[in-house]
């Protein structure tokens, strides 16, 4: 029976309740441990296996979570921003893994600064036809951000929908 004045105490059936979740949780785990091994997938700790070894560089892959599919041909413009004022570096449509390729900026071209991308999202759902309501509501997505140390890669995955959009940095 469960003591209501004790907030600590638990009933049999809540313990064993628990017991068992976390039986069965830790042999899920030990189960995928077993199966990740025998089908030898590489190991992801050390970062993304296709980047190791490659010189510093700003790269970006942006993928449409409305479609569920690389944001392939997206039109993207590059900015480098100073003195609050945004100057164009390049366009590009993106390659059909929705990456921009070759690398946004290598090189001598990839400095220290404040960038900014622009992503056409209105003229790509544009160009799949997507069935939308008008006015859309993200017509072009802007990702401004910073490279503080030219000497490490930088990879912006963008996730983007008709309402939304997310990016983080990777490497």
């Amino acid at each position: 029976m469960r003591d209501d004045s004790n907030p600590t105490s638990f009933d049999a059936a809540r313990r064993r309740f628990a017991l068992q979740s976390m039986a069965l949780g830790g042999g899920m785990l030990i189960s995928s441990t077993g199966i990740a091994q025998t089908a030898n997938v590489p190991n992801q700790t050390g970062g993304p296996v296709q980047q190791d070894g490659l010189s510093p560089r700003l790269t970006m892959h942006a993928l449409d979570t409305w479609h569920g599919t690389p944001a392939a041909g997206m039109r993207v413009e590059l900015f480098r921003v100073e003195d609050g004022k945004p100057q164009l570096l390049k366009t590009i449509a993106l390659a059909p893994s929705g990456r921009s390729e070759p690398p946004l900026l290598i090189g001598d071209d990839y400095r220290t600064g404040t960038y900014e991308l622009l992503l056409h999202a209105d003229d790509y759902f544009a160009a799949r036809k997507a069935v939308l309501p008008a006015p859309l509501f993200l017509s072009k997505i802007p990702v401004r951000f910073r490279v503080t140390a030219a000497n490490k890669r930088i990879h912006l995955p963008v996730l983007f929908g008709p309402w939304s959009y997310n990016y983080y940095r990777g490497n």
